[in-house]
């Protein structure tokens, strides 16, 4: 299999700017292709990575990647998918959020092997305005340029429309492509639909400028099954590859609970699983979907290509330990996963000595149950667990040596329902 053909039979492949003559050149030896990225945050999202992951499935196939750091184009915006001006950022907040994405792309991309980061700040700084003017703008025409779809949407608003500078954005693209041709042999640009007019627009500069060739290839932009846009969690929120910003468990949790009928199709996109398997995964996902085989491959799959295994591992464990697992061996790192997920109340330490902090009392106070007759009704009917141990004594009471990492205690009533008591001070 090519890796058109793996790109093929995973839905990446959308268009293509001659499909025939890449196939072709392609089937001549290996290819430098890049996909760009403009730092809008100090993080990437699951969003930001259809693009990436490609560069590594070329990368797979024996051929060279560039993540492309927009250092230049990241401080003008590009106005695609857009209907509103971005906010202008200073130099410094772009290289910092550079520098701290450049450690999630290492585990995306094999540097090793000869993957290369760049920042396109490093040739679009020194061009002063007229320079840019006569070498770049002189090769495209007003006319095409607001016939290209980014630029046509936002000029048809009502209000707004869209600035001169990020008219110019095309431009500046363009050139990041002419530039990786000339100096790094760089014939393929990918990226999402939404970029097809900025890529585009490379290729004829390079044929213009250069009387060479470049293709473009687009990607998919991944919708879910009821037709939203991807990466973005319950809370409406994005899904960040930052654990600060999205705890490795909730980012686990994002992909084991993706709907049934997304399952199959993410993980063709966001795993390196072969062909093989994610149809022996498709196959047992359509034989039981309870048993949710397909949703646990995904996410350990994305996870530990994201986070790493030893954080996939602990991602699993919290989850277990969600659906009543034993907490025997727990590291702490993990159990505080699982209480940044809960409702967490203070409790003094003075309260867990002899006698003890009656659990009557303690459902209660958690929130678990509304008084202390539902309390000893619900510890009566079973349902009543501590630390994921039924409980079902009415006169049991909380000591010190029930705490968890000498601070905290797990409270369970249900299947599902938690909480947690945390020692204060």
């Amino acid at each position: 299999m090519t890796i058109l053909e793996d790109l093929k039979w995973r839905g990446l492949l959308a268009d293509c700017t001659d499909l025939p003559a890449l196939e072709k050149r392609l089937a001549e030896g290996p290819i430098t292709v890049y996909a760009g990225f403009d730092p809008t945050a100090d993080s990437l999202h699951v969003g930001n990575l259809v693009p990436l992951l490609a560069l590594r499935r070329f990368q797979n196939f024996g051929h060279r990647a560039i993540a492309l750091a927009g250092g230049a184009t990241g401080m003008i915006g590009d106005p695609s998918g857009r209907s509103s001006e971005r906010s202008l950022s200073t130099p410094e907040e772009v290289a910092h959020r550079i520098e701290c994405v450049r450690g999630q792309l290492q585990r995306l991309l094999d540097f090793q092997a000869g993957a290369k980061l760049l920042d396109n700040a490093a040739w679009t700084r020194p061009l002063s305005y007229l320079e840019f003017l006569r070498d770049v703008g002189k090769h495209f025409t007003v006319n095409v340029m607001i016939a290209k779809e980014s630029v046509r949407a936002r000029m048809e608003e009502r209000e707004g429309g869209i600035s001169y500078t990020e008219f110019s954005y095309m431009l500046l693209q363009a050139y990041d492509f002419y530039h990786l041709y000339t100096q790094e042999q760089c014939q393929l640009q990918i990226g999402g639909t939404d970029q097809w007019g900025n890529i585009t627009a490379g290729t004829e500069l390079i044929r213009k400028k250069a009387s060479g060739q470049g293709w473009g290839l687009t990607l998919p932009l991944i919708t879910d099954a009821s037709g939203q846009k991807f990466g973005k969690s319950t809370g409406g929120g994005s899904v960040w590859l930052d654990p600060k910003r999205t705890s490795v468990y909730r980012f686990y949790q994002y992909f084991i609970n993706v709907d049934d009928r997304d399952v199959v199709r993410y993980l063709k996109f966001f795993t390196f699983l072969p062909q093989g398997e994610i149809d022996a995964l498709a196959a047992e996902h359509a034989k039981n979907p309870g048993a949710r085989v397909a949703h646990k491959a995904l996410a350990r799959e994305f996870t530990a290509l994201v986070h790493g295994e030893a954080a996939a591992a602990d991602a699993i464990r919290a989850s277990e330990i969600m659906f009543g697992g034993a907490l025997e061996g727990v590291s702490e790192a993990v159990f505080k996963d699982v209480v940044g997920e809960v409702p967490t109340k203070s409790i003094e330490r003075s309260k867990l000595g002899e006698p003890g902090f009656p659990l009557v009392e303690a459902l209660v106070h958690s929130g678990l149950s509304s008084s202390k007759g539902q309390a000893r009704k619900d510890i009566e009917g079973g349902g009543v667990y501590l630390n994921n141990v039924r409980s079902a004594e009415v006169a049991k009471s909380i000591g010190a040596g029930d705490l968890l990492f000498g601070k905290y205690v797990l409270l369970r009533k249900g299947k599902r329902t938690y909480a947690v008591l945390e020692v204060a001070g």
